[in-house]
């Protein structure tokens, strides 16, 4: 005997296991019950879905079986598929809120990290401000490329050290060596006196 139920079944337009449940009832009937179960939907509300239960004869079976079952389960596959594209959207959307999570977390602990060294450079300097080493406390002041949101901070405390403190200038006036006056010395020569030519002159 010759039958089309399986080619039928090719055609029915489903996602997943399609499991025919078939029992024999009373007066020669059937008991058809149908569930369909896609193991990919991860919704446990899937189970919630009940079978589908047919009790006629054979031949009614064989008259509008399929008619009866094609939009059923057209219904319920679509349903599935829609569960399970469903909790896989809700699982990226977990997903994306844990990873914008883990980045908010790590951005305040550098945050906080960047702000512990900022108060930290600047009680140093404000403890060597104390000490009354106005030079080392204006080096020590935190570097603005660092921390830019703290800008108009560092140049008025850079202004308040530097004002404290003396700024040799690179190019002030030399000082000159001061000559030492010559001292002068008198050279006092000393001639012979001819005695002859003083007798002469008494003469």
């Amino acid at each position: 005997m010759n039958t089309n139920f399986f080619n039928q079944i090719q055609q029915l337009d489903f996602t997943g296991v399609l499991q025919l449940n078939i029992s024999k009832g009373v007066e020669n009937n059937l008991i058809v019950s149908i569930i369909l179960n896609n193991e990919q939907c991860g919704d446990s509300a899937k189970n919630l879905i009940p079978p589908l239960t047919f009790n006629a004869t054979p031949q009614e079976f064989d008259e509008g079986f399929f008619q009866q079952i094609t939009a059923p389960i057209q219904t319920v596959s679509g349903l599935m598929v829609d569960m399970e594209a469903f909790m896989k959207q809700m699982e990226a959307v977990k997903m994306q809120s844990e990873m914008e999570k883990q980045k908010a977390e790590k951005a305040k602990k550098e945050k906080e990290a960047k702000d512990k060294k900022y108060k930290d450079g600047m009680a140093k300097v404000d403890e060597l401000e104390k000490e009354g080493k106005f030079r080392e406390a204006w080096m020590k002041v935190p570097d603005i490329t660092e921390f830019p949101e703290k800008a108009d901070e560092i140049r008025k405390r850079k202004t308040s050290l530097s004002d404290k403190f003396a700024t040799p200038s690179l190019f002030g006036a030399m000082e000159e060596p001061t000559a030492e006056p010559l001292q002068t010395v008198e050279a006092t020569a000393d001639y012979p006196i001819d005695e002859a030519d003083e007798n002469e002159e008494q003469y």
